[in-house]
């Protein structure tokens, strides 16, 4: 296995040979972990000189957006997919949690009840997740002790544990899945059909108590139609982790709004990542090496 580019962290290096790889060169080795989250131009000088000798490709991370151009079908592609969704679905339960009970106001008290009395359950609620994923699965389960009514929106959807239902992803589920939701939390890949998913229409079938989460991509939501419908009042409030643009920039829209709660997308920290990542990897590599299935494959065609 060769690691790249030049400069890779050590502890990835060790995951690898911990999995029983040999690192060698890059022109003489059948798989590649490549480490860099955003370096699609340098991938693409690997995998020219390296040929077909070149069989595997382990990317760093979960959402795999800068290299969709480079993917290709002559060799087998894995990601981070699923290995932060422990983190993640945390950090979107803790957004969740927050803005149904409006901290974000409360924190920026500074007057008793200078708000008023606010907040709504997450006890009983009807929440929806856009995405079927490894976040989606981990949250379920940590929204097992509210006794929510969860409905998950999925390209093909299958029977999911703690969850009512499941649907598929044409506008019309979407919408269905949408309308009269007390929390919509976004956990999915950002592919050109999910771009924009979460507009001034959709927004609109939510109603005066909603909040949106989102610890996917910042562009799955249209960012002028959330301040619009924050600063309205048509929704209560949003959790968001990432953001369109990212990083926000000083003075944005979303820095005053009080019904707003941003983390600058920390749902998954280096910290949380490395051993995370680190198992991944080595479990990947023997994998490989006795010819089992890999973990976290990349869909060349749909792009994550």
């Amino acid at each position: 296995m060769a690691v790249g580019p030049t400069g890779s962290p050590e502890w990835l290096r060790e995951a690898a040979e911990a999995g029983g790889a040999e690192i060698v060169p890059e022109h003489l080795a059948s798989a590649l972990l490549w480490t860099a989250p955003d370096d699609p131009d340098g991938l693409r000088d690997v995998l020219e000189r390296a040929g077909e000798r070149l069989e595997w490709v382990q990317l760093p991370w979960a959402g795999i957006e800068p290299y969709v151009e480079a993917l290709d079908q002559d060799r087998i592609w894995s990601c981070g997919k699923g290995v932060y969704a422990e983190p993640v679905a945390e950090h979107a339960l803790t957004l969740m949690l927050a803005a149904m009970r409006c901290l974000d106001r409360y924190a920026r008290s500074s007057t008793w009840l200078q708000y008023g009395h606010l907040g709504v359950n997450l006890k009983g609620a009807k929440v929806t997740i856009l995405g079927g994923g490894g976040i989606t699965e981990v949250l379920l389960r940590l929204l097992g002790p509210f006794e929510c009514d969860v409905t998950v929106v999925r390209n093909h959807p299958v029977a999911m544990d703690r969850c009512a239902r499941v649907v598929g992803s044409t506008d019309r589920e979407i919408d269905s899945a949408i309308r009269g939701a007390d929390a919509l939390v976004v956990a999915l890949a950002l592919t050109p059909r999910t771009t924009g998913l979460v507009d001034a229409r959709r927004l609109a079938l939510l109603h005066d108590r909603s909040v949106v989460v989102n610890v996917a991509r910042g562009s799955h939501v249209v960012t002028d139609d959330l301040v619009d419908a924050l600063e309205s009042g048509r929704i209560m409030g949003a959790g968001l982790d990432v953001t369109d643009p990212e990083p926000l920039p000083p003075g944005h829209s979303l820095w005053r709004l009080p019904n707003c709660i941003i983390t600058p997308h920390v749902g998954n920290t280096p910290e949380m990542a490395r051993p995370l990542l680190a198992e991944r990897i080595t479990d990947n590599v023997r994998r490989w090496i006795s010819g089992t299935d890999l973990i976290g494959t990349v869909d060349v065609a749909a792009g994550y």
